[in-house]
């Protein structure tokens, strides 16, 4: 495929076009201060896939990143010539190893590390996006709950849906998100990932240990949607239980108990 023919792959006029939105949803979530430095990742998959690249800072767009031939287009557009594109699905073993890229950025980028975790939501729940954040509400979340989920029961719970991909979850249901251990390299969490998927189906996210979290949706809209309700209940879960109260709601009774641990 020729430069231009890549290009055309991530320039376009239309703002719903995969590529177009993954720079807008990089600078609000560094204005959240979930993806501060280079870190954190979001992957778009509709027919294909779409990933921004590692090491670049995603609350600021620097002239070095621009490709060329973009000289005169329009601003919102500059930052899709840094977003990597891949086919899907994967040849075995790909995208863990060798993987197909139909479009690389011309500069000397890597695609992001969260890619093999990425496609745990796309082989697992049938996401079509998958955001990779190192919110603090989460890493004090991993902290504060020593054991391998987070639960709570709240009102935001009702903007996580069952699976990421599902019905929405009600009121009076119990929000449980599993926790894993971090590794040193982000793409040794891809098994442990998958392991806590298929043990927690109805998981909408994995929290990673004094990292962060992965939260997908059947869309960019509803993982983006999601990942700021978990957020939410992250941060009021962390205030409860540092308030000393019990982070889950007791129907039976209709009131806040205090926890005993």
């Amino acid at each position: 495929m020729s430069s231009s023919e890549s290009d055309a792959l991530v320039l376009s006029d239309d703002p719903l076009h995969p590529a177009n939105p993954i720079p807008a949803l990089c600078r609000n979530f560094y204005q959240l201060g979930w993806v501060t430095g280079t870190g954190g990742g979001i992957s778009i998959r509709v027919g294909q896939v779409y990933i921004a690249p590692s090491g670049v800072q995603k609350g600021r767009i620097l002239p070095i990143h621009i490709h060329k031939i973009l000289a005169k287009k329009p601003r919102q557009f500059l930052f899709a010539t840094t977003v990597f594109v891949l086919p899907y699905p994967q040849a075995a073993p790909s995208p863990h190893t060798d993987r197909v890229f139909l479009r690389r950025p011309s500069l000397n980028l890597k695609e992001s590390a969260c890619t093999p975790l990425f496609w745990n939501a796309f082989e697992l729940r049938e996401a079509g996006s998958c955001i990779h954040t190192h919110s603090q509400n989460a890493v004090m979340a991993t902290l504060l709950w020593q054991g391998k989920e987070f639960t709570i029961s709240h009102q935001m719970i009702k903007g996580v849906r069952v699976g990421g991909v599902a019905r929405a979850l009600s009121y009076l249901d119990t929000l449980v998100v599993p926790i894993i251990e971090n590794t040193p390299n982000e793409e040794d969490l891809k098994d442990s990932m998958a392991e806590a998927m298929k043990e927690y189906p109805d998981a909408a996210g994995v929290l990673v240990r004094r990292h962060g979290v992965y939260v997908w949706g059947s869309d960019w809209e509803k993982a983006k949607t999601q990942a700021e309700c978990l957020d939410y209940l992250f941060e009021i879960g962390v205030k409860m239980r540092q308030a000393g109260l019990l982070r889950s709601y007791r129907r039976e009774y209709s009131v806040w108990y205090r926890y005993l641990n």
